[in-house]
């Protein structure tokens, strides 16, 4: 008699090992509620502790994937302590079988079975070189846009460069950047895959396009930390640091998983924007982050038929917000339709059309970082 795919799925998933524990991912229990369906679709959850090799969960993927009859595959990671605290809380652990009712962990309303363990120690990358946050306080400011045309104007100077993509609930630097491709694994450490000059990493490397991030903090330090350690990005000069919009756990990730050199600010010239920008300055700062300056995007239109500027979204909002955090504005980056364009085609605008004005503002932003870096690190 044949096997059922149930069962071919359970042989493939049993040759699958964490490297930590020696044991399967079906004997130890690392995979749980895998759910089939007639025409091969298949889901199930990979519980990842913090200790876990990420590589874990692409690994589980591919042996599913590879599996006569399966024609799709979708992977719910989450955390074993999560599901702990519900069992603590007198919730029953779902059956085997059943489809998960959640893509992905969520904030727990049941209160902690344990104390908060205490904040990590930072630890010393000197292989990543000077590591840049790039940040903002709110989404839609452009933030990616000036991070991936950052990392590739510093690669245009000779030197050595990686941009990782901390944005875990918007990862869009695959698109900017050109390339969307699992990393291959060589000795238990991910192989960044390299575009215009840049090593990069990203979570949308990792999962689906559609599935969203609804994930808690302890899974975002694990992201981070294992995209800081179990990556071979070799030597590098610059390391940028995508984040996402806000001051949430991503940022607090950051800084407790590393010792970060600076942090750039990114903004429009409107109040709104600089209102939240001024915050995430603060948090940076409270950390002792040194934050490097504000980068004001969007700062005006130029018309192309007639080349007069247009200050569509105010003006001198960066500047302003500069003098409040006595702090210099490293760069002024008009508004031109051909950035928003590149980015969608994975050619930045520093690739594209290096001497375009836009162009031209982030290769000089660039100049103006390494100083800035300089600065920070004079006693």
């Amino acid at each position: 008699m044949s096997e059922t795919l149930q069962e071919r799925i359970g042989d493939a998933l049993a040759r699958v090992v964490n490297p930590r524990t020696g044991a399967d991912v079906v004997a130890s229990e690392m995979v749980r509620d895998i759910a089939t369906t007639t025409s091969g679709k298949v889901r199930l959850t990979v519980l990842l502790a913090p200790n876990d090799p990420a590589t874990l969960v692409r690994e589980v993927r591919q042996a599913v994937e590879d599996v006569s009859g399966v024609t799709e595959v979708r992977v719910d990671v989450k955390d074993p302590a999560e599901l702990a605290g519900r069992s603590a809380g007198g919730q029953h652990a779902p059956s085997p079988q059943a489809m998960p009712q959640r893509t992905l962990p969520v904030m727990n309303t049941a209160p902690a079975a344990a104390p908060r363990p205490s904040a990590p120690t930072p630890v010393a990358y000197p292989s990543l070189g000077r590591i840049i946050a790039v940040s903002s306080g709110k989404g839609g400011v452009g933030k990616s846009t000036v991070a991936t045309n950052l990392a590739i104007a510093l690669a245009a100077t000779g030197a050595r460069v990686g941009i990782m993509d901390a944005d875990v609930y918007g990862p869009n630097v695959p698109r900017m950047m050109g390339v969307n491709a699992p990393p291959p694994v060589v000795n238990q450490k991910m192989i960044p895959l390299q575009a215009h000059g840049v090593k990069i990493i990203s979570l949308g490397f990792l999962i689906d396009r559609d599935q969203p991030a609804i994930w808690r903090g302890p899974i975002v330090m694990k992201i981070v930390t294992q995209f800081l350690r179990d990556v071979a990005w070799g030597e590098l000069d610059y390391f940028l640091v995508d984040m996402p919009p806000g001051t949430g756990d991503a940022q607090l990730s950051l800084v407790q998983a590393t010792n970060v050199h600076g942090a750039l600010i990114v903004t429009t010239p409107q109040d709104v924007a600089t209102g939240d920008a001024l915050r995430g300055a603060k948090m940076f700062q409270r950390v002792n982050v040194p934050v490097l300056g504000i980068v004001e995007n969007m700062s005006w239109f130029e018309c192309p038929h007639c080349g007069k500027p247009t200050a569509i979204f105010g003006s001198a909002g960066g500047k302003r917000l500069a003098d409040e955090l006595e702090l210099p504005l490293l760069g002024e980056i008009p508004l031109y339709p051909p950035v928003l364009e590149g980015g969608d085609r994975g050619v930045p605008i520093v690739v594209a059309e290096p001497d375009s004005p836009a162009g031209r503002a982030l290769r000089s932003l660039a100049d103006r970082v390494v100083a800035a870096l300089g600065a920070a690190a004079s006693p």
